[in-house]
């Protein structure tokens, strides 16, 4: 061992069994560090709740209510103006607001939930559930329409925004017979993104052509039945007139009662009713399918399902103007199913939706690794809310000082560690130590790395502290080695097969 590394490192590196074993090898899930975690989060609110009246004032809101969901809890609700302005009926989180396309994630649900029981494929033709659609392409060479490409907005089928809005209640007939007279196409299948709400609905009849009941039924079995949402609907003359959101239009200075549409074939595209409080238990279900775990499952469907809805399927856009608190933070945009993902230039990653109909405007967003969520229902045509809880969200990070889960170093991180601390500087019977892969010295001669290591060594002095194993994941981490005169960085990553170290880096900590 060189002479600069300091008495108590050669207990560090001691030796520990390097065979990988169930134990050495197991998953640790990352975890929160931060102490008083809601209590920080909790001395935010009053700030929030501020932000959503100026929101409202701003932008004449009839009503609205919001949520704030913190590790699978709602924690804090809010609300304010009126669900029916004639009657004067307060806005609360139990009203129920026509939440629109923010349905749309119970349709990509429900379809995931029908392929993980085996009864479809994502990338089935649609044409086997509706053979209508059959051979309804922009060119001959394109490929048929997927349920995938239905739910990725890829199916080439036009942005539809507001003409799906006003088929709400259309019946099925109408819709399949739409088909049968062919759509419309703007571009070819699984080539590009284009919101299409026709899509949303015909997966709502692809549901109801495999369940062998309706979307609305079989939406409300097997995902609002087991959260316990019992203020949820598809038909507004089934909600109670003190709880029902009426929704309105801004026009030339006073409100304009929008006429309410009643359940149709598009409701799987955006015809869903909750309350905060109820769709809260929803928000729950995406929050806690993170972070990956062992834990026994106990939702309507796979945590792995749910993340797999989370993930960014069909990217759309940059968003190189997007600002976090006043500075500029450019924005990666995709669609995932059922749900808008991004990733800002802090790596933040969000997911959720925005919800717009004539009279109302909501949305919800959720960042996984921070486990935080937002959602507002506002009775207003298309409000701007995912700008507001876009702003909600930065708030809440930055004034409480919220940071992502830390991954904790694996077993196996850690005993490699240990075991390279053994070999430096000198690199002492490295090839015998075996704690390296088949690669490794072909890749880098025991000279070479013993003259590095020598030479950083020598400008570093005496090595005052061995910093803990900073994991990238479960195979892959660096640790910091401190030195009298300056600091190393000591960088490894390991093997598929038997997790050996496969490759190495040293280089002075700037």
């Amino acid at each position: 061992m060189h002479r600069f590394i300091a008495k108590k490192f050669f207990i560090l590196a001691t030796l520990l069994p390097l065979a990988v074993n169930s134990e050495s090898n197991s998953y640790l899930p990352p975890i929160f560090t931060e102490k008083d975690r809601l209590a920080e989060i909790q001395e935010v609110f009053p700030l929030i709740d501020k932000l959503y009246q100026k929101y409202a004032e701003k932008n004449h809101v009839p009503g609205y209510a919001y949520g704030i969901i913190v590790d699978g809890r709602l924690v804090h609700t809010g609300n304010g103006g009126y669900t029916d302005i004639a009657k004067k009926i307060p806005a609360t989180p139990q009203s129920m607001f026509r939440i629109a396309s923010m349905t749309k994630s119970f349709t990509a649900m429900a379809i995931l939930k029908l392929r993980d029981e085996g009864k479809l494929r994502l990338d089935d033709p649609a044409s086997l559930y509706i053979p209508q659609l059959k051979d309804q392409k922009l060119t001959q060479d394109a490929p048929e329409i997927t349920i995938r490409d239905l739910l990725t907005h890829s199916a080439g089928f036009p942005e539809d925004n507001p003409w799906g809005d006003r088929n709400l209640n259309q019946t099925d007939e109408e819709l399949i017979a739409l088909v049968k007279q062919g759509i419309a196409l703007s571009n070819v299948s699984e080539t590009s993104f284009e919101y299409s709400n026709l899509g949303y609905a015909l997966l709502g009849l692809i549901v109801k052509k495999v369940s062998g009941v309706s979307y609305q039924d079989y939406v409300a079995a097997n995902i609002w039945q087991p959260l316990n949402m019992n203020q949820v609907a598809w038909e507004f003359a089934q909600v109670s007139p003190n709880q029902l959101a009426h929704g309105y239009q801004w026009v030339d200075g006073h409100w304009q009662e929008e006429p309410l549409l009643h359940d149709g074939s598009y409701a799987s595209m955006g015809g869903m009713i909750a309350s905060i409080e109820s769709f809260s238990r929803y928000m729950t279900l995406h929050q806690t399918a993170w972070p990956a775990r062992n834990d026994v499952e106990t939702g309507p469907i796979k945590r792995s399902s749910i993340r797999e809805m989370h993930q960014a399927w069909r990217f759309y856009a940059v968003d190189s103007k997007n600002k976090d608190h006043g500075k500029v933070c450019p924005t990666i945009n995709a669609y995932g199913y059922g749900l808008r993902w991004s990733r800002d230039c802090n790596a933040r990653v969000a997911v959720g939706h925005t919800g717009g109909l004539p009279g109302f405007g909501s949305n919800w967003i959720i960042l996984p690794e921070y486990g935080i969520g937002v959602v507002l229902l506002t009775n207003v045509t298309y409000a701007a809310a995912e700008a507001v809880n876009a702003k909600v969200i930065n708030t809440l990070i930055h004034e409480a000082q919220l940071k992502p889960r830390e991954l904790p170093p694996s077993h196996i991180l850690s005993e490699r560690q240990k075991a390279l601390m053994k070999l430096l500087p000198e690199w002492k019977d490295a090839k015998t130590s075996g704690i390296f892969a088949e690669n490794f010295f072909l890749d880098s001669s025991v000279v070479l790395l013993q003259k590095k290591s020598q030479e950083l060594f020598d400008k570093t002095g005496k090595i005052l502290d061995v910093g803990a194993i900073i994991p990238k994941n479960q195979l892959r981490g660096y640790f910091i080695l401190k030195g009298e005169k300056a600091s190393l960085k000591v960088s490894f990553s390991l093997s598929p097969q038997n997790a050996l170290i496969q490759n190495y880096e040293i280089k002075v900590k700037m």
